[in-house]
């Protein structure tokens, strides 16, 4: 189980343990971002006079952003390189971050988080992308994951942080929304001092730059023979448009897994629990100061199980985990809503049932969906339609993110909440029998590994062929 660290403290692989700690920023945006809101949302809603819709709006609005974001870094991750797309998504994440904290009205603080999503959409994918590809093949699962446990950190952080500035008076909110510019300026000064990825240099016909980071980053026996394989997949292949990558028949299975995984993550609630968190523990009869220090308990089990999952992806493997995990969110999701089915006075009484169960699931998502979710799409799409591939499961995601997170108020209106986390249970046991039957294992496998059963075995392209055109990127 800890080979995994022992293997990251080798003299060989601590540059490329640092590279993806920085990368990893990405996902503290992310998460940071979502653990502000969550937090900030009792406040906001009473200053701003919001009621159910405006709540779900101001989250809303983020995740709508967060969709173009991801459409647009699509491109932007082939053209100007997973590098720069990424320091562009902390730009905008730092501008937009300081827009929040002095908005005048509801219309305006909505814009403003729908300019956030921009960055946070283009940051979320990019760091896997960037990841799975500097990453060695022995530790690409734990270090791909270093993302996951990156958003669960920035949650962390978020909680702590709205939690010491909630005594700060009636405006504790703008504080809380503001101070996320803090994070996007990090991401975007931090990209400055990482390498472009070797297989985005490849295919850019710069084989000498891409020899040079593989020095970096790898044992230098390995180099070579890596950067032939990188060379054969990529000459053998072309870019591709969304249109080809949706279309491809080649492709198509293997899309199915990533959207369908994309959807499930979000469907089972995760972020409906994360986003409306202080309003749950609220309703259990905790109060909305006690929510928002409560609420860090969420935050700790979140990150610690996180970091347990980069131990063990390598060592047992991302199949056996999603069904793990799955069958645990399952009976989690059951336990929550026989909570809420019962009394109000026995839920006020009881309240400590209900977290368990809330601290339960998030345990057992963090061992699975949570990281494994981002690690298949980094690992399962051809070099050529890698970046658009990850963009099209990323949208989906972002997109279930919106609908569960907008609609999850209104749901616990009609459904009531033992309705609504048994609805979400339903989707956790779809899970584990999706996993069970069409996700496949990708442990110890080189991404030219897997992309050669992706296109049949000999590394011919899904889409139809298009002669290359050389481009004047540079860094």
């Amino acid at each position: 189980m800890f080979s995994f660290v022992k293997q990251l403290s080798r003299p060989e692989n601590r540059f490329v343990a640092w590279i993806a700690g920085l990368a990893a920023l990405g996902g503290f945006l992310f998460g940071f971002d979502t653990g502000v809101v969550g937090s900030a949302e009792p406040y906001f809603a009473k200053a701003l006079h919001t009621g159910p819709s405006g709540e779900s709006w101001v989250v809303g609005s983020l995740l709508l952003g967060a969709i173009c974001g991801a459409a647009v870094a699509g491109h932007l991750a082939d053209m100007l390189s997973r590098k720069w797309t990424k320091m562009l998504g902390g730009v905008v994440f730092f501008v937009a971050a300081i827009g929040s904290g002095f908005p005048p009205n509801l219309t305006w603080l909505c814009v403003a988080r729908s300019v956030v999503g921009l960055g946070v959409g283009a940051a979320s994918f990019v760091a896997p992308l960037y990841i799975s590809e500097q990453s060695p093949r022995a530790l690409r699962g734990g270090m791909t994951a270093l993302n996951q446990v990156m958003i669960t950190f920035g949650i962390l952080v978020a909680y702590l942080s709205d939690y010491a500035l909630s005594g700060t008076g009636k405006d504790n909110w703008r504080w809380m929304f503001g101070i996320e510019a803090v994070p996007g300026a990090i991401l975007a000064i931090a990209m400055v001092f990482v390498p472009h990825t070797p297989r985005w240099l490849v295919e850019h016909d710069r084989a000498d730059e891409a020899r040079h980071v593989l020095h970096l980053t790898r044992h230098s026996g390995d180099v070579e023979s890596e950067l032939r394989e990188i060379q054969e997949v990529s000459e053998a292949q072309h870019r591709t448009t969304y249109r080809q990558v949706l279309l491809s028949p080649r492709l198509r299975p293997f899309m199915v897994v990533g959207v369908v995984l994309a959807f499930l993550q979000q469907a089972v609630g995760i972020n409906a629990v994360v986003y409306f968190g202080a309003v749950d523990l609220k309703f259990m009869g905790v109060s909305t100061a006690t929510a928002v220090y409560e609420a860090i308990t969420l935050g700790i089990v979140n990150f610690v199980f996180a970091l347990a999952a980069v131990m063990v992806l390598d060592w047992v493997g991302r199949k056996p985990l999603l069904v793990v995990g799955s069958i645990g969110m399952l009976l989690s999701l059951a336990g929550e809503g026989w909570f809420f089915s019962t009394s109000t006075s026995y839920q006020h009484a009881q309240a400590a049932y209900g977290l368990a169960f809330v601290l339960a699931f998030l345990a057992f998502f963090e061992i699975s969906l949570g990281p494994v979710f981002w690690l298949m799409i980094a690992e399962l799409y051809p070099l050529g339609a890698r970046s658009k591939a990850m963009a099209v499961a990323t949208m989906t995601n972002w997109t279930f993110n919106f609908l569960v997170s907008y609609f999850y108020l209104t749901m616990t209106r009609d459904l009531g909440r033992d309705g609504t986390f048994w609805f979400f249970g339903f989707f956790a046991l779809l899970s584990v029998l999706f996993t069970l039957f069409k996700v496949p294992e990708t442990k110890q496998r080189s991404l030219e590994q897997i992309e050669r059963d992706v296109l049949g075995g000999n590394g011919a392209p899904a889409p139809p062929a298009r002669p290359r055109r050389p481009t004047a990127a540079h860094a």
